[in-house]
């Protein structure tokens, strides 16, 4: 079973939702919906450092790609718009847009944005571990060198997904331990030492 394959896994298939996620401000509001749920546009703009209308402006392009869908049911009264993300996480593969130029250009700035974003995150975590001695004793970074086929690596990924899938959907216990959003990512492609 491919990663695309788990239920809430959106495999993306146009242009459009690639262009939409290229873009670093509508990528950190998908994300701060996926930490902290539904959201209206002025959370988000305070959320993401951007005036509200800019916020109204990625919402709809979102919308547009089918990433966010609108909330109704959260607004206190008809002028509130709540949304929140139609899909836990995304996925494609540049090979599934080998026709479309467009797509693939896209997939790639897409892919370029999010190695970018794992990259600052990183540093800004490696900048400041020091000041969270607790978390710094728990974070944790690895890299493995191993020889795969193409469907052993799919195995791996299968493997990697199903747990962090597993802790991300998993409903947060209610015990009084104090919880933060945690940053987790994984790649793996062949490549040589």
């Amino acid at each position: 079973m491919k990663p695309a394959d788990r239920p809430g896994i959106r495999t993306v298939t146009d242009a459009k939702a690639l262009s939409a996620m290229a873009n670093p401000f509508r990528s950190r509001m998908m994300d701060a919906l996926k930490v902290d749920g539904p959201s209206t546009a002025s959370a988000l703009a305070t959320r993401t450092g951007q005036a509200v209308g800019s916020a109204s402006h990625h919402l709809k392009v979102l919308h547009e790609a089918g990433l966010v869908e609108e909330a109704p049911e959260l607004a206190k009264d008809r002028r509130e718009r709540w949304w929140r993300l139609v899909d836990a996480g995304t996925r494609w593969s540049r090979a599934d847009f080998a026709d479309d130029t467009a797509a693939v250009t896209a997939a790639y700035a897409a892919e370029a944005l999010g190695l970018q974003r794992q990259f600052e995150r990183t540093q800004e975590w490696n900048a400041n571990a020091s000041s969270a001695p607790e978390w710094d004793a728990a974070a944790f970074a690895t890299q493995n060198w191993m020889r795969l086929s193409p469907d052993e690596l799919t195995d791996v990924a299968n493997e990697i997904v199903d747990v962090l899938l597993r802790w991300s959907s998993r409903p947060v216990p209610d015990d009084g331990v104090e919880r933060e959003s945690v940053y987790v990512f994984a790649r793996g492609f062949p490549a040589q030492p």
